[in-house]
C-alpha cells in the first residue's frame, strides 16, 4: 500500500510565494522609506555634488605652480580670495601665481585644480600672500562634480529593499519622496472557546491569546500593520470574523482549529465560504497544519494552535508569503552561516524539521571563525520561542546533521 504524505515544505513555499502578487503602490517620504520595497527604478535628478568641491580647509591653487614646491624652498602665493561651502564665487579665473583660501565643501574657483592642505602653508602677517611648501598635484583634495552620483545615473532598481543608506543617496539625486510597494494590512484571528485577549480578567481554564499577539509582533517588525480579532469556536463566529477581516484587511492568518478535531472548524468554514485552497497539511514539524489559499483574492492562512506549530508556520509559509505582498523580492528569513555545537536530528526522512535555537557569537571552541548554533530544547515552549534568535533547518532527505558541521541558519527578526 502506498503511503499518503501531504505535500513537501519546498513545494507548498514555491506555490505559496508563487500565488501572491505585490499590493499597488503608494508615494512615501524619504523619511519614511527604511525597510520599504522600491516599486520602480529610480535615476538621479541631478549630479552630485553640483560643483568641484574641496575636500580639506586649505587653499585652492594651480598645482603647475606648485610643481617644486618644498619646506626648504616654499612658493610664494598671492591671496586673491576665499570661499565657504555655500559661497557663490564671483571671481574670474584664478592667475598663476594667486592662490584662493578655501574651506572643506567649498566650490573649486576657475582654474584651480588642487587644493593644498593648510597644514602645508604659511600665511604673512598681512595675510596677503602665502607661502606653499609642498606639492599638490592636479586633483589633490577635490571632489568632483557628481562623483558621488550624476544626473541621469540609477540610483534604486525597483524591487530594491530601502536602507537608511539608500535613503541618503537618494536625497543626494534630488528625491524627497519615492513609490514603493504598501505594505499589508493584516488580520490575526485567534480562534477558541478558551482563548482571552490580553487586559481582560482571566477566567479558570482560560488562556490568553499569545500566539496573536506574537503573530503581530511579528508582522509589525516588518512595518506591517495588523487587526487582531478573536472568535470562539462556533462556524458563525469564525465566519463573521473572517468576513470582518477580509474587508478590512489585505491577508488573513487564523491561529487555532487548523486540525481535525470536534472544534477545528476553520478549514471548513472557509470551505464553505468558497475560499480557493491551495494547500492544507505540510510535511514540516512543527507547524504541519499549516493551510494556505484565497478568500476573495485575499491571501488567507490556516496556523495550527500550539505556540511552536503555530510560530514555525506562520514564519516558513505565511511570512513569506506577506512579505510578497509588500513587494520583497526575497521573501522570507534571512540567513546566516554558522557552526552547530551539538548534533541535530530530524523526524523523519520525508519531512522537513524546524529547531529554535540561538547564536553565540563568543564560542571559541567550536571554529573561532564562525558563530556557533545551540539548539533550545531543554525548556518550556514559550521560553525556548522567546529565547531564539534563529532557526535550524534539517532538510527533506536528511535526518542527521553533526556537530561541528557548518550550516545556514534563518534569523529571527
Amino acid at each position: 500500500m502506498i503511503k499518503w504524505l501531504p505535500m513537501g515544505f519546498d513545494d507548498a513555499l514555491k506555490k505559496t510565494t508563487d500565488r501572491i502578487s505585490p499590493l499597488g503602490t503608494e508615494m512615501i517620504s524619504l523619511y519614511e522609506c527604511p525597510g520599504r520595497i522600491s516599486a520602480s527604478d529610480l535615476f538621479s535628478m541631478v549630479d552630485s555634488p553640483s560643483i568641484n568641491a574641496s575636500l580639506k580647509d586649505g587653499y585652492a591653487v594651480k598645482s603647475a605652480d606648485v610643481l617644486y614646491a618644498e619646506e626648504k624652498q616654499p612658493v610664494r602665493l598671492t591671496l586673491a580670495g576665499c570661499s565657504a561651502a555655500g559661497d557663490i564665487i564671483q571671481s574670474s579665473n584664478i592667475k598663476s601665481g594667486e592662490a584662493f583660501r578655501i574651506l572643506t565643501g567649498a566650490k573649486l574657483p576657475d582654474g584651480a585644480d588642487a587644493v593644498l592642505a593648510e597644514e602645508f602653508v604659511e600665511v604673512d602677517n598681512e595675510a596677503t600672500t602665502i607661502l606653499a611648501k609642498n606639492i599638490a598635484e592636479a586633483g589633490r583634495n577635490i571632489l568632483p562634480q557628481g562623483s558621488d552620483v550624476k544626473a541621469g545615473q540609477c540610483v534604486v532598481k525597483k524591487n530594491q529593499l530601502l536602507t537608511p543608506g539608500v535613503a541618503g543617496l537618494l536625497a543626494a539625486a534630488g528625491f524627497s519622496e519615492i513609490p514603493v510597494f504598501r505594505q499589508p494590512r493584516v488580520a490575526i484571528i485567534a480562534t477558541g472557546n478558551e482563548v482571552v485577549a490580553p487586559g481582560q480578567p482571566l477566567p479558570e481554564g482560560k488562556l490568553y491569546a499569545s500566539n496573536m499577539v506574537a503573530l503581530s509582533a511579528f508582522c509589525h517588525s516588518y512595518g506591517m500593520e495588523t487587526i487582531m480579532i478573536t472568535a470562539k469556536d462556533i462556524s458563525d463566529d469564525i465566519k463573521s470574523a473572517l468576513t470582518h477581516a477580509v474587508d478590512n484587511a489585505d491577508a488573513i492568518i487564523t491561529s487555532g482549529g487548523a486540525w481535525t478535531g470536534d472544534r477545528d472548524l476553520v478549514a471548513k468554514v472557509l470551505t464553505d465560504m468558497g475560499w480557493e485552497k491551495v494547500f492544507h497539511r505540510i510535511r514540516i514539524g512543527p507547524g504541519k497544519a499549516v493551510g494556505f489559499g484565497m478568500l476573495k483574492e485575499k491571501p488567507t492562512f490556516i496556523l495550527p494552535g500550539g505556540p511552536p506549530s503555530n510560530i514555525m508556520g506562520f514564519l516558513q509559509i505565511a511570512l513569506p508569503g506577506i512579505m510578497k505582498l509588500s513587494g520583497d523580492p526575497l521573501p522570507g528569513l534571512r540567513m546566516k552561516k554558522v557552526r552547530l555545537y551539538s548534533t541535530l536530528y530530524g523526524r523523519d526522512i520525508d519531512w522537513t524539521q524546524f529547531v529554535f535555537g540561538f547564536i553565540d557569537y563568543n564560542d571559541q571552541k567550536h571554529g573561532a571563525e564562525l558563530p556557533v548554533f545551540h539548539s533550545l530544547r531543554q525548556k518550556g515552549r514559550l521560553q525556548s520561542m522567546a529565547e531564539a534568535t534563529a532557526i535550524a533547518v534539517i532538510p527533506e532527505g536528511t535526518t542527521v546533521i553533526s556537530a561541528g558541521e557548518i550550516i545556514s541558519v534563518q534569523i529571527i527578526p
